[in-house]
């Protein structure tokens, strides 16, 4: 396929040297490359620039304020939003090329299937695929929330769904992972916590149970061997931490 798309392709990061090259090759179709750095100390800034990136610095906000600053520094309304751990198949690639076919898309979003790799497998079935996520969209009907971790692009309009697949090839170890578990039930706490919102016994106890049997037994889970069971066991567990945080941070201010 020959020919580049007028979209950008728009990647935030931080000491993604390991990851970044392949994933603007993988989407060499946009004709614009856009990285909105948040202060690496390795060489992702100059990754970026020799990989035909226009790269800008800016001191980290929030996930959905950084994505939001970033889609907005891009030439093109049309953006294709990734992690520097994600790759654009072929598959894909025919899906969005055939979305711009006819000028510009209908819709004001698309959806894509990104499938996960943990533990060294490629993840087929429950939280790990398909993991539907907005990803190409027109800046001027949609946008990223403003969340600070698990942002998510709202539209004025249907989503629709492309076919093919986004890969997330992340490498990070079981403890990088559970690390960042752990950041980001903290910052989805706090968020909660600022909203008002409480976590009862209830709320506390099941919301874990629920998650893993969705995932684990509906969403066929189980099917990914050992990989499959870490995967969901993990998500279920972080999904106790945050409400186990909540409570704390309400004991923290009913108690001062």
């Amino acid at each position: 396929m020959a020919g580049t798309l007028p979209l950008s392709l728009v990647v935030i990061t931080r000491d993604a040297a390991k990851d970044l090259a392949e994933c603007l090759a993988s989407a060499a179709f946009a004709s614009e490359l856009v990285v909105v750095d948040a202060g690496s100390r390795d060489d992702t800034v100059e990754i970026a620039r020799r990989s035909g990136a226009r790269v800008s610095v800016e001191a980290w906000r929030g996930f959905g304020p950084q994505k939001n600053f970033a889609v907005g520094t891009a030439a093109n309304d049309w953006v294709l939003c990734l992690d520097a751990d994600e790759r654009v198949t072929p598959g894909l690639e025919g899906a969005i090329r055939a979305a711009f076919a006819s000028g510009a898309p209908a819709a004001p979003a698309y959806a894509v299937a990104r499938r996960n790799r943990f533990l060294g497998r490629w993840l087929a079935h429950g939280e790990g695929y398909p993991d539907w996520n907005v990803r190409l969209f027109d800046r001027r009907r949609a946008r990223w929330t403003d969340d600070p971790v698990h942002e998510r692009v709202v539209a004025d309009g249907a989503v629709v769904r492309l076919a093919g697949d986004l890969l997330h090839a992340s490498a990070e170890s079981i403890e990088d992972y559970v690390a960042k578990q752990n950041r980001y039930t903290t910052l989805q706490a706090e968020a909660m916590h600022g909203r008002g919102e409480r976590a009862g016994l209830l709320r506390l106890s099941l919301s874990p149970l629920a998650r893993f049997l969705r995932f684990y037994v509906l969403k066929l889970g189980f099917l990914d061997g050992a990989a499959g069971f870490s995967h969901i066991a993990i998500g279920a567990f972080s999904s106790f931490l945050k409400y186990a945080k909540l409570r704390a941070l309400h004991a923290r201010a009913d108690g001062s």
